[in-house]
């Protein structure tokens, strides 16, 4: 039988600040429900994050952030702008939370495309990477209905992009371009560790909001 891979730990929430102020919105029970079944849905995603950081440190022995430092600046690839959630808790006050749920939902839809990279690393864990994707494009899709169905405004900030190249094969679009092998490897590794705590990110501003 094949031997099992270690999922690596997920990291803890810091609890959550006392001075938070009271969002209007958050007392409303459609509010509040759809930020339960986010938060739970957000938690599921992290959770199959980390199984597929624990294959890639199971297969390619990448496992370390501190260790592929000067690799990750080569490659450039940068994390999905959050600053909207957890820079300065003033996207509260007032009910202004349209520019962290933007920010989640366009983070999201980055790395729902980033995601190919790791699909063509890990052919063999296709079925969990393209769940990932779907999960991803479903709360994406979630957070945009509900700030319509709020009345919430639409905020567009930059989104994040990689160098691209498109593949002949597998007509799955533009993915990051990578120079060799194994510097696919460590792109995926980032790939997933900046998804990773984007989410952790996203979660914990869901949180505060369903705690308010």
């Amino acid at each position: 039988p094949a031997p099992l891979l270690p999922v690596l730990p997920l990291l803890p929430l810091l609890p959550l600040p006392p001075w938070l102020p009271v969002l209007p919105l958050s007392g409303d029970q459609d509010f509040q429900l759809f930020l339960h079944k986010n938060l739970e849905f957000t938690g599921k995603i992290r959770a199959d994050v980390a199984t597929l950081q624990g294959v890639v440190c199971t297969t390619f022995q990448l496992c370390r952030k501190e260790e592929l430092v000067l690799v990750q600046q080569d490659l450039g690839i940068a994390q999905a702008p959050l600053e909207q959630c957890h820079s300065h808790p003033r996207w509260l006050r007032g009910g202004q939370a349209e520019g962290c749920f933007s920010q989640i939902r366009d983070g999201l839809r980055a790395y729902h495309s980033s995601l190919a990279a790791v699909l063509e690393l890990l052919p063999g864990h296709a079925s969990l990477v393209e769940t990932l994707q779907l999960d991803a494009a479903n709360l994406s899709s979630n957070i945009q209905q509900q700030m319509e169905d709020l009345g919430l405004a639409t905020v567009t900030y930059p989104t994040v992009t990689y160098p691209t190249v498109t593949y002949p094969t597998g007509g799955r679009g533009p993915l990051p371009a990578f120079s060799s092998r194994f510097h696919h490897q460590v792109g995926g590794f980032f790939i997933l560790a900046n998804f990773q705590q984007f989410l952790q990110t996203a979660y914990r501003a869901l949180r505060h909001l369903a705690h308010l």
